[in-house]
């Protein structure tokens, strides 16, 4: 059988035909061609492992501190060194694994090196109420959250993935709809800005963005419905506007000589600095501004996913602890005195596996769990509790009421919000399901994008997007993190068509 001219030839070895070499080198030995970026992912692999795998972990278990060495401490320091072993893996593989990487880089910071630092300084952003028995079950569930998520994704390279063709337009965007979208943006986020009196808000504190909220009466004690849909629509349809018009730009020859789709995406990068800044909304949220916006602006560019990750541990070790600088006015604003440079990671927000000790804690001493209450509660965040007056609360808010704390936005970790429904059983199935579907994600994701490459490919947007939205999933709560879900999916199914009429899709 003759071989096709689209067929792939084996890496390394250089096609034979019109254009090619007519035989192997001298001697009679062919010689494998090596990329630059294979010598580059060589060169980098030994320091890379080594650094975030284990150096790093080394450095923060020698700090001097009150810590006990027991075996919460060791499990933890075997979770930061798994963690920075498969991270350092998604950075350095061949195929850009968004989802995953993600995924490993929050587990690697919130769930590794962070509590690594509370243990060894014996200080933490949130108080454990329980004993150091349940802080031992946190870690090892963690721990086997992360090896059933492993699992997950081995699981998921037994079902092949459908190949798309250049002529499959299933699902697409549509060129009307996406100026339609746009014309949402503007006016969703115009919507927001009149009702919090201007755009000078945004550039003061998140603090005075909730009073304003409140005041207006968007926002109470019972329900934050209101305020979730507001600032919903406020920021999300200008988010992915924004996606979509830069990944039209980046595909689209033709885009880039339209002066309407130039200008409008200029005028929606403007809207998102103003609606979505770090300034004015919270950090996990900018992340995914960030993270998506560069997957979607660089989509085949490996250095730019390598230089997120590893850029995304040190912001989140050095940066990300003091970005609370705007959570609040200079009045409200308590700057930390520091005597280790690990000492932020101790006193400031990642209370993930402290959260997740307090929740076992919670469920063991009367309540038990709630068999899928917590998870109906997210799925229905869009149901007013005055038509549902037995809502469930956020689970961090309700752990946190329990705990008697003064401040209940606390995080509530999924390792936390699926033990509370169902236990330990329910974490492993849950990791390995997460696992599974993060890998064919991924999967998809690296397949559509390399053989479509359509402006309005519409898994080019969606896996950035959940990439980026995957570090406030993983740091929960869900009730809370439903809101922004539920926009983006009707801003979806705005723009989405399964025509094929290629005269209304992006070109």
């Amino acid at each position: 059988m003759a071989v096709q001219a689209h067929e792939i030839q084996p890496r390394g070895i250089p096609a034979r035909g019109p254009g090619g070499p007519a035989g192997p080198p001298t001697g009679g030995v062919e010689v494998p061609a090596v990329s630059p970026r294979a010598l580059l992912s060589r060169a980098l692999a030994v320091p890379l492992i080594l650094g975030l795998g284990l150096f790093l972990p080394a450095l923060v278990a020698v700090q001097p501190g009150p810590g006990v060495r027991d075996t919460v401490f060791w499990l933890q320091m075997v979770l930061t060194c798994y963690s920075g072993i498969r991270l350092s893996v998604m950075a350095l593989t061949a195929h850009r694994k968004l989802i995953q990487g993600s995924f490993w880089l929050f587990v690697y910071v919130a769930m590794g090196v962070a509590p690594l630092a509370q243990d060894v300084l014996d200080q933490t952003p949130t108080p454990v109420v329980g004993t150091r028995a349940d802080l031992l079950v946190a870690v090892a569930l963690v721990l086997i959250g992360c090896a059933a998520f492993d699992v997950g994704t081995l699981l998921s390279r037994h079902r092949p993935i459908r190949r798309a063709r250049r002529r499959d337009r299933s699902a697409s965007f549509h060129r009307r709809r996406v100026f339609l979208l746009a014309a949402v943006a503007f006016v969703g986020s115009a919507l927001l800005v009149a009702k919090l009196g201007g755009p000078a808000v945004f550039f003061s504190s998140r603090q005075a963005i909730t009073d304003t909220i409140r005041a207006d009466g968007a926002a109470s004690a019972e329900s934050n419905v209101g305020s979730a849909f507001l600032r919903g629509f406020g920021t999300v349809p200008a988010l992915l506007a924004l996606l979509i018009f830069t990944r039209w730009l980046v595909t689209s020859r033709r885009a880039r000589r339209r002066p309407l789709v130039i200008a409008t995406w200029a005028a929606l990068l403007l809207l998102n600095g103003v609606v979505n800044n770090p300034i004015s909304n919270p950090r996990y949220w900018f992340l995914t501004v960030l993270f998506s916006f560069l997957f979607t602006a660089f989509p085949k560019s490996p250095a730019m996913y390598r230089a997120a990750l590893a850029l995304g541990v040190i912001g989140a070790l050095v940066v990300f602890p003091f970005a609370d600088r705007f959570r609040y006015d200079d009045s409200g604003y308590k700057p930390v005195e520091t005597t280790s440079v690990f000492q932020p990671l101790a006193v400031k927000d990642y209370d993930q596996i402290g959260m997740f000790a307090n929740t076992i804690t919670f469920s063991d001493t009367g309540p038990g769990h709630f068999y899928g209450r917590q998870m109906a509660g997210s799925t229905f965040f869009f149901v007013p509790r005055s038509v549902w007056p037995g809502k469930p609360r956020d689970t961090g808010v309700m752990i946190g009421q329990w705990m008697g704390m003064k401040n209940v936005n606390l995080s509530s970790p999924m390792w936390a919000e699926i033990w509370i429904d169902f236990g330990a059983g329910g974490v492993i199935a849950g990791f390995v399901a997460l696992g599974y579907l993060a890998a064919r994600g991924d999967r998809v994701y690296a397949l559509r994008t390399s053989v479509d490459p359509r402006p309005g490919n519409v898994m080019a947007i969606v896996i950035p997007l959940i990439a980026g939205y995957s570090f406030i999933l993983l740091r929960g709560p869900l009730l809370q993190a439903s809101g922004r879900i539920g926009v983006a999916l009707i801003c979806f199914a705005l723009v989405t068509t399964l025509r094929s009429d290629g005269r209304k899709l992006l070109r």
